[in-house]
This record gives structure tokens, C-alpha cells and sequence, in this order.
């Protein structure tokens, strides 16, 4: 294996030269530090840190059973590797940060199992009556193990092969410590645990046609179970027997995704496809129903919540506040796919959030929550604001960019160019130019007037070789630099020609350092570093610190700037799969970061 080269200073020409899978990338060292430049100067951790302050977003999309009330008042839900403890009224949020990876289930939060699990366990649920002493959990592997834990001494008590289909909830009996029951694609099993071992009885469907998927399971205040499945029936299974005591066909047009008993023993269930909350009486007749608006989509989840009220979770990650009497609000809300385009407002304290999931978010990072929201036509990658913070550009998978207004989100206007994915919208600091990076290897500028409402085009740049990945402008708006796919740094003017004077490059002040390549940031690359490591980077308004976002699900702090190899930094979790860009807004004390895979946004303060 190729050991990594190092990077080189020359004195005599005046560059730094390091490299990313072999290659060379020349960076040009301004020219007033060439003469006291050493490469090799140690170098600090900031001073300052990050807390994680609020996560935006909610996992609803492809999870079940994931939303409770806890009797701290709390509602408890996960997103990416965050459990998040949120308190509605108080608008205050706390993080359990323990997790490794996506959180995929949750009953409440203690770490067992830790080298036990070889893939991810997709259902849990403690034990109701002995105090919640014993822990049973389905992993995700192909046999799906049902083990039963005693928590608090970490010890496993029993495990069984519990089924080669996947399995999609399970329970302790509320009154039989001794009594599991699992449900998933066309069957449900009573286990028994003695000692070690569980014995396992399949559920009889008799005259009652088997569903595909029994999708959630709960017990009624006598002790039944109660399941609903995939043709929107709720059956109810006898106490202590595997046999159905009486079923409800069609209660709900489509599945069922969440049961819920109420504390006066009522049954509450969610439905998918019919968006519909449905309460009935303890003989199981309907007694009220309400609709979820289609805007937040099917219903995931449904939890109690104080007197009459209901808490419900979303496939498209809302949590919504109401009541099966009044209407439902959402107070958690947010992307429902990957998202890669986030820009700071240059004089207010907002940002915006864009994805594949065709939305943008204009967000408020005091109230925590959307000042507005649109639907695109297009999946989004990219967004850049205006100076004068009246208007967005929008850059999409399709090679189209919409500008919108900033406070009314109307469309301002609509442009097409080339035929890939735009990946980078900058406007100059005058306000005058818009450049658009695109993954046909061009960059694309127009000339702006009217405060952003009038676009000419001026021309394309062309040079690089690869896709066009990150965009800055100078002070003075009289000069672009761009990094590629390739790890080229090409500097351009805004007529589109390319800049090759070294000393003309070298002196330059960027308005922005969102390159990932440039000798002021060149430090924060990692060892051995392959060139995707880094997602994004941002520098703050104050110029002390650089944010990065990287491949590995961490954020990262350097001081800035940060020109020397390996810089230290402090390193924050909460994201659980590649984070796709970080921003500072704009008074430098908050820094936003998006994830990919997890869908979440998370706020950090600079403390």
C-alpha cells in the first residue's frame, strides 16, 4: 500500500503541495507569509467548542413505535444518532448522545449488548410487571434472535431464533412477566420464557384470512392482545391463548400502523393510507375519528399525551400535537430525504434547508421551527441567498434553478443549464453576479440586477475536468475559485475567463471559504485522506473558526485559518451517516449541519 506523501513547502515558487490519492494539489501562499511560512509549525485546538443546542427532524419515515410521553413531561423520539427528550411547552430539548449509529428502535435508554448485536436490533420493549427489570429485543440479522436481558446486570437470560421473516414488533404482557409476544409479515408467536428457554406458540388465524404484515401490536386492559395489520383489521387475540377472541375487518382503508391503549383503557389506532385516527370504546366500536392532513403524511406513530391529547409521528417525519377532538399541529418537522443545500440569511438569523425530498425549509433557529416551506418540482441540491437576503436560488438534480423571494417564497424566476446537477449557487458579495456549479464540469454566471429579480446570462467558464463541486468569491467580486471532483483549483473572473497568474491567485481575500482545497484551510484534510473525506467546509463570519462536514457522520472545529497538515480539531457526533454540509449563520455564534442518509439538521451554539 502507498504510504500517503506528505505535503511540501516550496519557498522559492511559494506554494504548499499536497496530495489526495496520488495527486497533486498546489495551493499558493499569499505573499506577505511566504517569508516566515514554516510547514511544519505546531498547531492548536480552538478555544472555542460546539454544543449541540436543538436536531430538527424526526425518524418516522421508515421506523415504528418511536415516539413516547415520558413522566418528566417529556416527549422522547430519535433521529440519526440523537434521542431527543423534548419538552413541548417549555420549548426546551435534551440529547442522549450515546448511540453509535442510526437509533432504529427505542422503549427507553440504557446500553447493553454492546459486540453482541452483529447487525441492528429493530424492535425492543422492557418488561411491565416487575418494574421493567427485563429488556426483550429482535435483532435484524436473518434468523431475527428474540433475547430476553436482564439490563441493569447486562446478562442475556434467554434467546431464540424467533423467525426467518422480519419481525416488526414485540412486547412484554403488561401483567405476565413471562409472556412475549412478536408479530411481523404473516404471523404473530406467544413465547413463554422458563429459565432459559422460550417456548413458542403460532398464532391460528381460523376462519379470519392471514394478513401480509401484522404491523403493530398492544394489550387491552383485561389483558388481550391487540394487533392491526396491513388489510387495516384489528384483531383481538384471548388473554393466555393463541386464538382470536374477535375481529374488526376494514377498521381502517389500508394498514395500520400504531395501537395505542389510552389511560381509561380506550383504543386509539393510525392509519397509513387513510391518514386516519380512529378512537374506539373497549368493546372495540368506533366512537370518533379524525384525519392527519395529507400534507404531513400517513400516521407512523400515536402516543398519549396530557389530558385528551395525542402525539403523533409521520412516514414524513412530522410530529404532530392535537387532539381527537380539535385539529393537529405539527411542532417537530422536517426533511424527508437526503439533504445537501443549506445557506445562512446574510443579516437575519435564518437559513434554509433543501433536498431530495423536492422541500425547502426557511427555518428560524429561535422558535426551532419552519418560517415557511415549499414544494418543488425537482429534487433540490443546492441554494445560496442574495446579499440583500430577498431572494434564494435554488439548484436542482434536473439542471434547472428557481429563484424565489425570500419572505413570500414566490417564484422570481426559472432558468435550465446543461443537462446535470447543480451543486454550488453563490452570488457575489455586490450582489451583481450569481455563479452556478454544475456536473457537467462548467460553472455558469449571470449578471444580476433589480436586487436579485433580473437574470442575464454572462457566459460559462470552462477548464475543469470534473464535476464542479465548490464555489467562493473575492471581496471584490472580481474573481471565482472553484474545486472539482479531481481536485483542481481553477480561478476564474466573472466574464468567464480563467486566471493563471499565480501571483495574481496567491493574494487574493475570499468573501466566503467554502473550498475544500485552498492553502487557508488545507489543514483540516485528515491523514491518509482520499479526497471525499471532506463534504463541506465553512468559515465563520469572524474569521476565527472553520467548520467541516465529513464522510464519517462527524463535524468538525479547527481555528481558522488552518494551514498547516493535520491540524488539531474537536470532533462532535449526533449525525449517523455522511454530514452534507455545515454553515455558520451569520453573528458566528451558531453553526447548522445537515445529514445525508439520517435526514436531520442539526443546530450547534459556539460556546
Amino acid at each position: 500500500m502507498n504510504k500517503q506523501k506528505d505535503a511540501i513547502f516550496n519557498a522559492e515558487e511559494g506554494y504548499v503541495k499536497m496530495f489526495l490519492r496520488g495527486r497533486p494539489v498546489t495551493m499558493y501562499v499569499p505573499q506577505a507569509l511566504t517569508g516566515m511560512y514554516k510547514i511544519q509549525a505546531s498547531t492548536e485546538q480552538p478555544t472555542h467548542k460546539l454544543k449541540m443546542e436543538w436536531v430538527y427532524g424526526y425518524r418516522g419515515r421508515d421506523c415504528r413505535a418511536n415516539l413516547f410521553l415520558l413522566p418528566t413531561g417529556e416527549i422522547v423520539y430519535f433521529i440519526a444518532s440523537v434521542v431527543v427528550l423534548y419538552n413541548v411547552e417549555e420549548q426546551l430539548q435534551r440529547h442522549y448522545l450515546g448511540h453509535n449509529d442510526d437509533v432504529k428502535c427505542l422503549n427507553t435508554l440504557h446500553v447493553i449488548g454492546s459486540g453482541v448485536f452483529d447487525r441492528g436490533i429493530s424492535c425492543v420493549s422492557f418488561s411491565k410487571s416487575n418494574g421493567g427489570a427485563h429488556l426483550c429485543a429482535v435483532d435484524d440479522a436473518n434468523e431475527h434472535i428474540l433475547s430476553v436481558w436482564d439490563w441493569q446486570k447486562e446478562q442475556r437470560l434467554a434467546d431464540v431464533k424467533c423467525s426467518n421473516e422480519s419481525v416488526l414488533a414485540t412486547s412484554f404482557h403488561p401483567t405476565d412477566a413471562n409472556l412475549i409476544v412478536t408479530c411481523g409479515k404473516s404471523n404473530i408467536y406467544f413465547w413463554t420464557m422458563d429459565g432459559s428457554s422460550l417456548a413458542k406458540k403460532q398464532g391460528i388465524f381460523e376462519k379470519q384470512e392471514k394478513p401480509k404484515y401484522l404491523l403493530c401490536l398492544t394489550f387491552s386492559e383485561n389483558g388481550d392482545v391487540i394487533t392491526g395489520d396491513s388489510s387495516g383489521n384489528l384483531i383481538v387475540w384471548g388473554k393466555g391463548t393463541n386464538r382470536i377472541r374477535s375481529a374488526i375487518q376494514g377498521a381502517h382503508e389500508g394498514g395500520i400502523f400504531s395501537l395505542c391503549v389510552l389511560t381509561d383503557g380506550m383504543l386509539v389506532s393510525g392509519g397509513g393510507k387513510d391518514h386516519k385516527v380512529i378512537l374506539w370504546d373497549r368493546q372495540y366500536h368506533k366512537v370518533q375519528e379524525t384525519e392527519v392532513p395529507e400534507a404531513f403524511g400517513p400516521v407512523r406513530t400515536v402516543a398519549e399525551g396530557k389530558d385528551d391529547g395525542l402525539f403523533i409521528g409521520t412516514t414524513r417525519n412530522c410530529i404532530l400535537q392535537g387532539s381527537l377532538s380539535g385539529a393537529y399541529s405539527p411542532i417537530v418537522q422536517g426533511h424527508t430525504d437526503e439533504l445537501w443545500g443549506l445557506a445562512a440569511h446574510p443579516s437575519e438569523d435564518r437559513f434554509v434547508t433543501c433536498g431530495q425530498d423536492k422541500l425547502i425549509h426557511c427555518w428560524d433557529p429561535t422558535s426551532h421551527q419552519p418560517v415557511w416551506s415549499k414544494t418543488l418540482d425537482d429534487p433540490a441540491l443546492s441554494v445560496g441567498f442574495h446579499p440583500s437576503g430577498s431572494v434564494i436560488a435554488v439548484g436542482m438534480h434536473s439542471a434547472r434553478w428557481m429563484v424565489f423571494d425570500a419572505e413570500t417564497k414566490d417564484p422570481i424566476a426559472v432558468h435550465t443549464d446543461g443537462n446535470e446537477k447543480l451543486s454550488v449557487m453563490r452570488y457575489s458579495p455586490d450582489g451583481n453576479f450569481l455563479a452556478i456549479g454544475s456536473h457537467d464540469n462548467y460553472v455558469y454566471i449571470y449578471a444580476v440586477a433589480e436586487n436579485g429579480r433580473k437574470y442575464n446570462r454572462v457566459g460559462r467558464c470552462s477548464g475543469h475536468s470534473s464535476f464542479v463541486t465548490h464555489l467562493d468569491w473575492s471581496a471584490d467580486s472580481h474573481y471565482i475559485v472553484t474545486n472539482s471532483g479531481d481536485y483542481e483549483i481553477l480561478c476564474w473572473t466573472p466574464n468567464c475567463k480563467q486566471v493563471t497568474s499565480a501571483d495574481v491567485v496567491r493574494d487574493l481575500v475570499w468573501a466566503t471559504s467554502t473550498c475544500v482545497l485552498s492553502f487557508q484551510v488545507f489543514g483540516v484534510w485528515p491523514e491518509g485522506a482520499d479526497g471525499t473525506d471532506i463534504n463541506a467546509i465553512c468559515r465563520s463570519p469572524d474569521d476565527q473558526l472553520v467548520a467541516t462536514a465529513d464522510d464519517s457522520g462527524k463535524v468538525n472545529l479547527f481555528s481558522y485559518p488552518c494551514s498547516h497538515p493535520r491540524t488539531p480539531s474537536h470532533k462532535y457526533s449526533g449525525h449517523s451517516s455522511h454530514v452534507t454540509n455545515v454553515a455558520f449563520l451569520r453573528d458566528s455564534a451558531r453553526l447548522i449541519s445537515t445529514g445525508g442518509k439520517d435526514m436531520s439538521v442539526i443546530q450547534w451554539s459556539v460556546v
